[in-house]
């Protein structure tokens, strides 16, 4: 007799039971949270976790690595820790698609064992534990990606950046959640439903690395592990007030991978760190850029890690002291940011201004929409065939940030081979034309529309050009659900290749960020994005913004991130 086919309301409940088992099997037991919670819950495991639970997961990753490595505290009691807090983030705001405990607690003991033995680090993230978003493959384990259909889809190794992460000393201990298709700059499947954001559970983490943003968040974790290529990484850095980095791409491995379109390099995706701490940031690619990751997946650059600490990567002055020329780029002429998000950029821009070293220059935007038609025609060269499959051979509804991205998406179609090279030239066009607008500002050479002698005019002006560009991370700060519908701030960078690096201000929304009045939209975006904010609804949303280089100058944009962070004071108090 042929098995009867489950329904996709039974793979579900059948997940989220095994995600039950999972926490409920952490020791000492994860309290439940209160019935009655506020909207914003970030103060609950103060209240529920014992005190050094509290201290050891909300220490700053550097610092913790520092313990780690003195012998000072044990890997097995921060990752015991790091497991309570993680089990109750999920119950807060599900983020989790599992925990991780047997085999987290396993290899910690053996970390801990390395050292006392061999009086030795295994490497630089000794004992660290970190997170991993689901879709990220790990051996024996799920890979699901946000599909019901693809439950069961069994991981046959691990993928290579947890292979050299755990070589340097990594610990990991749960896996976190992600949205249908993997598309979304939220996150909500039908599997585990929506992860909502820690700050204000009526709005959005952020997508679609969205469970490690909520975990982050939560300190359910100190540094995890996202995918971009579109924000996946930065939206849900600056929707719970973290540093998160999409790096270049060809730096990081991103081989063994759950996804449909593997293999398209039209629109290339990146792997890249969230943390509480832009030090975590730094760790997580030098650790594994050291490892020349180069050697095993011939795919990406033989590109070391540049020390900053020793060389610095930005201009000098006479007096030999670090120069910094900084972009602001406050409003991509599309669709204008929020109050608050303009509140964030001014605030710092004002602590900026009066430094001698730092020189703020006007970056004028340039045919941004153009660059959405273009990376939004190649993100589904296929006609998104093959997300269509997978969401439809489970029968499961197809959720409305999926629509939004698909069929609702004009530029979406089956393209044919010689539609595909003239949209791959677009890219490349508006490529180069946008090098060409960032040479420039500020240096008086010929815009994109001249054909001047430009390679050598640039040569000689280099000096006077643009180091970073300042810019916010969305139209506004995380929004309710369903409502992420502009991705222009994130997936711009994605087009261009260009590294960019989330970071909180520290500020958060509030009902001193009054609605704009006689505000005319430029068009039906800028209108949508009018018409969500209400002061009300944003209440303490983390005011986050964005920081973006050069190609392959991932190591000069912390670099500046640094000096501005020093010089301004960030991350600033909420008045």
């Amino acid at each position: 007799m042929a098995e009867t086919k489950k329904s996709w309301q039974d793979i579900s409940a059948a997940m989220l039971k095994h995600r039950e088992q999972t926490i409920a099997a952490i020791e000492p037991a994860v309290p439940d949270p209160p019935k009655e919670l506020p909207l914003n819950v970030t103060g609950i495991p103060k209240q529920l976790l014992p005190a050094d639970v509290i201290s050891i997961t909300e220490t700053p990753t550097e610092k913790l690595l520092q313990k780690l490595a003195s012998g000072g505290i044990s890997s097995t009691d921060v990752t015991k820790a790091f497991l309570q807090r993680a089990g109750l983030a999920s119950k807060l705001t599900n983020c989790v698609t599992e925990m991780l405990t047997d085999r987290a607690l396993t290899r910690a003991k053996y970390v801990d064992d390395y050292l006392a033995t061999h009086g030795k680090l295994i490497g630089p993230l000794h004992g660290l534990p970190i997170s991993v978003k689901e879709h990220v493959s790990m051996k024996g384990l799920d890979i699901n990606a946000g599909f019901v259909s693809w439950v069961g889809l069994i991981a046959p190794d691990d993928a290579l950046i947890l292979k050299l992460l755990r070589n340097a000393g990594a610990v990991f201990y749960v896996r976190t959640t992600e949205p249908q298709a993997l598309m979304h700059l939220e996150t909500d499947n039908n599997i585990y439903g929506v992860t909502v954001n820690p700050y204000n559970t009526a709005l959005t983490s952020g997508g679609s690395s969205g469970g490690e943003g909520a975990l982050i968040g939560m300190h359910g974790s100190c540094l995890g592990i996202g995918t971009d290529i579109g924000g996946s990484i930065r939206s849900p850095a600056a929707n719970n007030g973290l540093f998160g980095l999409r790096p270049t791409s060809y730096r990081l491995p991103v081989g063994g991978w759950s996804a449909t379109m593997l293999g398209s390099e039209h629109i290339v995706p990146v792997i890249g760190p969230l943390s509480t701490s832009l030090d975590g940031v730094k760790v997580f690619m030098k650790t594994l850029i050291d490892q020349q990751p180069w050697l095993y997946e011939p795919s990406l650059i033989t590109m070391p890690w540049k020390d900053t600490s020793t060389t610095s990567l930005l201009r000098k002055g006479s007096d030999g002291k670090r120069k910094l020329r900084v972009g602001i780029l406050a409003d991509d002429g599309v669709v204008k940011p929020h109050p608050p998000t303009l509140r964030g950029m001014n605030t710092l821009i004002s602590k900026l201004r009066s430094h001698p070293d730092i020189e703020l220059v006007d970056f004028p935007p340039y045919k941004h929409e153009e660059a959405w038609r273009i990376i939004s025609s190649l993100y589904f060269a296929d006609g998104a065939a093959e997300e269509r499959e997978a969401i439809d051979a489970s029968g499961e509804p197809w959720l409305p940030l999926t629509k939004f991205i698909i069929t609702d998406n004009p530029n979406v179609k089956n393209l044919t081979v010689s539609e595909l090279w003239g949209l791959t030239q677009d890219r490349e066009g508006y490529k180069a034309a946008y090098t060409q607008h960032w040479n420039t500002v500020n240096t008086g050479l010929p815009g994109p529309e001249t054909k001047a002698e430009l390679q050598v005019q640039a040569m000689a002006e280099k000096d006077k050009m643009v180091d970073v560009i300042l810019t916010p991370t969305g139209p506004g700060c995380a929004p309710p659900h369903d409502c992420a519908r502009y991705w222009g701030y994130t997936s711009q960078w994605n087009l261009l290749d260009y590294p960019s690096l989330v970071f909180p201000t520290g500020l958060q929304a509030g009902a001193e960020d009054k609605a704009e009045e006689g505000f005319k939209p430029r068009n039906e975006q800028d209108k949508y994005n009018y018409e969500l904010y209400k002061p009300e609804t944003y209440v303490d949303a983390p005011i986050s913004l964005q920081l973006v280089g050069r190609r392959y100058e991932d190591e000069k944009l912390i670099e500046a991130l640094e000096m501005m962070s020093e010089v301004a004071g960030l991350p600033f108090k909420n008045q």
